[in-house]
């Protein structure tokens, strides 16, 4: 019986360990592929071209909000732009996948709004897919219980 709970109380901390490794090494990745992503986010004052990473125009906020996250429960990271409080549609997964989102349409003074198709132009993606290679240098790198 006490070999039985040694075991199970050692077989624990070997997880919990493991876990907080895996955890370590998929942040360093998200935040990797998080500046890769912001990089490709160039700035211009008009559309991007189908297929390319979008264009940022004015205050850059697609661009400021890119976060990454782990979540527990999947355990996987999550890398992505934010919906913003006060905007309508679904502009930055209409952007990645393409597809329709409300957007602010027409002339200053005259604005209403509008439901718009918008063409994928993927940006998480290409950044994850570049990054991916350094993933297992990752593993390698970095120390247990450090």
């Amino acid at each position: 019986m006490n070999i039985f709970r040694k075991f199970v109380s050692e077989y624990s901390q070997v997880v919990k360990a493991a876990d907080r490794q895996t955890q370590r090494v998929y942040n360093k990745f998200g935040a990797f592929a998080r500046r890769t992503a912001k990089g490709l986010i160039r700035k211009f004052k008009k559309p991007s071209k189908p297929g390319r990473p979008p264009h940022s125009h004015g205050r850059e906020l697609l661009k400021k909000f890119i976060f990454f996250t782990w979540d527990p429960t999947a355990r996987s990271e999550l890398i992505g732009a934010a919906k913003l409080n006060g905007t309508i549609g679904d502009a930055p997964s209409a952007l990645e996948h393409g597809g329709k989102s409300r957007a602010r349409v027409g002339r200053k003074g005259h604005k209403h709004v509008e439901t718009v198709t918008i063409a994928a132009r993927p940006y998480i993606g290409p950044a994850v897919t570049k990054e991916l290679p350094k993933l297992p240098g990752l593993w390698s790198s970095t120390r247990p219980g450090v």
